[in-house]
């Protein structure tokens, strides 16, 4: 009986109540977008910083891992050191340089990561073979498209070129066995991975034992802060940084964001509020001659005050659920359009959907259709019934 005459409520106004949903489903998909963003862009750096389950990344001293072309020397040493640290259960070198695909008269360029053949830590293997030999290279596919290459085939790299005496440091023929996606690099910039010694020597002497990056996995039940300030102490020569770490320095670095999601978000819940009060107490103003009659034969208050909050519910469940597909589209059309800028990360994202945090925030939106409809329902139950129905037939 409530529910039907709810509902006869809102189809007596088609128009305004369908613009009532459409207002309440565009306050609702800001809404989710800003949570989106606000708890998305934390929750998309830890999953890239633990894409491969790494808790720790040790650096030459004073600079951000792969940040500047410093290296490490000894890196064999700092190894066998970290390997006696019982929570250390796994660490992997990666070596970063820049290398030259000599095409005829050519050079094409890219960015390539010798790495350690027993682990992928840099990419995910799409296609094809892992680099298992000294000679094979595996690369993403803006390389095969930039170089104009396939699987099989075999490129003629070298490091250290300079192109206006056409010299260079190390040459090497490497062939083609897979096609990766790597993990910390734009989609768009070609990048290429080749076993580590092979990358030492085509970097000659003075590469030789050193590395850019050395990634380390703690144990489950260890902490990786613990750890990091383990590895600084004993190895004074790196900066180490636990993902702990990285995600406090993002924290205080995106406060501003969070701060601008919270506003908004707050904007549009109390853009939905209103609302659906406005709208309500509308309605409510124009039955005010119906409700007195119902009153008069003998409906209780509560269940007028049931009719009128389901009203709101309704609208601010049927906002949601449109606010949810709305926000869902726009929020990936947004994402698309920062992931494009240089340098990010293909694996990074601004907008990152997450059940629980989606379904918070629409539930809050439909609490606040709950308390949009208690004003005008507990007005039209206080009302006079004898002084409604002389107000109501006068008029």
């Amino acid at each position: 009986m409530i529910r039907a005459l709810a509902a006869a409520s809102l189809r007596r106004h088609p128009a305004r109540t369908a613009l009532a949903i459409l207002g309440v489903a565009v306050a609702g998909a800001l809404l989710l977008d800003m949570v989106m963003l606000g708890s998305g862009m934390r929750e998309s750096f830890r999953r890239f910083l633990l894409v491969q389950n790494f808790q720790l990344r040790i650096a030459p001293k004073g600079t951000l891992p792969m940040d500047t072309e410093a290296t490490i020397d000894s890196a064999s040493a700092i190894l066998r050191t970290l390997h006696t640290n019982p929570d250390i259960v796994a660490v992997t070198p990666v070596l970063g340089a820049q290398i030259h695909v000599l095409q005829g008269a050519r050079a094409l360029t890219s960015f390539a990561v010798g790495i350690d053949q027993s682990t992928e830590a840099d990419y995910q293997l799409e296609t094809g073979a892992n680099v298992a030999l000294p000679d094979r290279i595996v690369a993403n596919a803006a390389f095969f498209k930039v170089m104009h290459v396939a699987i099989g085939d075999t490129v003629d790299a070298v490091t250290g070129f300079d192109p206006q005496l056409r010299t260079y440091v190390g040459r090497r023929k490497l062939v083609l066995v897979g096609q990766g996606r790597f993990f910390y690099t734009s989609a768009e910039q070609p990048v290429a991975a080749v076993p580590l010694a092979t990358m030492q020597a085509m970097g000659g002497p003075q590469r030789a034992d050193r590395v850019s990056l050395v990634l380390a996995r703690v144990r489950d039940s260890a902490n990786a802060d613990s750890a990091a300030a383990w590895v600084d102490r004993v190895i004074p020569r790196v900066t180490t940084i636990s993902t702990d770490a990285a995600l406090r320095q993002v924290d205080e670095r995106m406060g501003y964001f969070r701060q601008l999601a919270v506003i908004l978000a707050a904007v549009s819940l109390v853009v939905g509020f209103l609302l659906v009060t406005t709208l309500v107490t509308v309605s409510v103003n124009e039955r005010l001659g119906e409700i007195a009659v119902m009153r008069a034969i003998g409906v209780r208050r509560g269940r007028i005050v049931q009719q009128i909050v389901l009203e709101g519910v309704a609208l601010s469940l049927i906002g949601a659920a449109g606010g949810l597909a709305l926000g869902l589209v726009t929020a990936r059309y947004l994402n698309a359009i920062l992931s494009d800028f240089p340098g990010l990360p293909s694996t990074f994202h601004f907008f990152l959907f997450q059940p629980v945090a989606a379904v918070r925030s629409l539930g809050l939106l439909v609490l606040a259709g709950i308390l949009a409809g208690a004003y005008p329902a507990w007005r039209a139950a206080s009302l006079p019934i004898a002084g409604t129905l002389r107000r109501e037939a006068i008029a």
